[in-house]
């Protein structure tokens, strides 16, 4: 894809796979039939096959010259959703999938999910109510660290869902569980094996800088609007700055948080990321870096050529 930072084969760091099993569990819990809950929630209904939505998903990024993304498994059990979308579409995307280490047989559960071809766990400790040092997640740290090119995606800092507050459901989550300092030490217990901080750290920004400092095994996703910015007196641009000058080029994932249908891919974000950091004065080859080779490097060895 052209951009203003120059030629960049563009990869998606942060997809959400809102599949019709997905929205299905969501209306159960509200009440709803799927098709009353995608009408609340403005979405094109999901289809009964994983694989159409693949499908929907390639296409959309085709249209925006992104060569690849992540899809998440955006709820835990969801994992054969993505592991059908990889099927459907050999090579174009990387199998994410949120997991809950606290449920019966952590370890096989995914193991079994990275033997489908799935690479990057996603924990999410405040919402399950955990802490990274519970046994039972090293478990899972284990499994991963087993494999070549996996990595752990943690969720830190604030948590909202915002369609489960569109729909009128609690998110119960417990904020004490979302320090990224908590992963300082396992980090460095897993030299080898990389951890991906979404969002800067959604709030804690400067305990996500100390990580990174700490561990040169974590990177940082960009993802979202990123309107924890409000919490501080932070803009994107000191954000990317910050950022940049911690963790450097090679450890920042571009991502976007895109998620549903009719929206499809959230062009906004790429635009006003590329924006920022033209302004920062990003270097052509750093941009390739941050916008897909990282993410490239990580889940498949090497980068890919554009």
């Amino acid at each position: 894809m052209e951009t203003p930072l120059g030629e960049c084969r563009v990869s998606d760091a942060h997809i959400h796979f809102f599949s019709r099993r997905f929205l299905d569990s969501l209306a159960a819990q509200s009440g709803k039939t799927p098709d009353q809950a995608s009408a609340t929630l403005g979405w094109a209904l999901p289809p009964e096959d994983p694989a159409e939505l693949a499908g929907a998903w390639a296409a959309e990024l085709d249209h925006h010259g992104v060569a690849r993304s992540a899809l998440i498994a955006s709820m835990p059990g969801d994992e054969s959703s993505v592991a059908a979308a990889l099927a459907a579409c050999p090579g174009r995307f990387f199998g994410y999938f949120m997991f809950n280490p606290l449920e019966p047989d952590a370890a096989g559960r995914a193991r079994a999910a990275f033997a489908s071809g799935l690479q990057v766990v996603c924990l999410f400790p405040a919402m399950h109510r955990y802490s990274m040092h519970d046994p039972r997640v090293e478990a899972v740290l284990q499994e991963a660290a087993a494999q070549p090119h996996r990595a752990v995606f943690v969720h830190c800092g604030v948590l909202t869902v915002g369609v489960r507050k569109k729909l009128g459901l609690l998110s119960p989550f417990d904020m004490r569980y979302s320090n990224p300092l908590d992963l300082q030490a396992i980090a460095l217990l897993y030299p080898k094996l990389p951890f991906i901080v979404p969002h800067f750290g959604a709030g804690l920004f400067r305990e996500a800088l100390m990580l990174a400092e700490l561990c040169a095994n974590v990177y940082l996703d960009t993802s979202s609007s990123n309107s924890w910015m409000r919490y501080e007196d932070l803009d994107l641009k000191t954000v990317f700055s910050r950022a940049l000058a911690v963790a450097g080029p090679g450890r920042l994932l571009f991502g976007t948080d895109s998620s549903f249908f009719p929206r499809g891919w959230n062009r906004s974000i790429f635009d006003e990321q590329v924006r920022m950091f033209a302004a920062l004065g990003l270097s052509p080859a750093n941009a390739r870096l941050i916008f897909g080779e990282n993410l490239e490097k990580l889940l498949c060895g090497a980068a890919l050529s554009s």
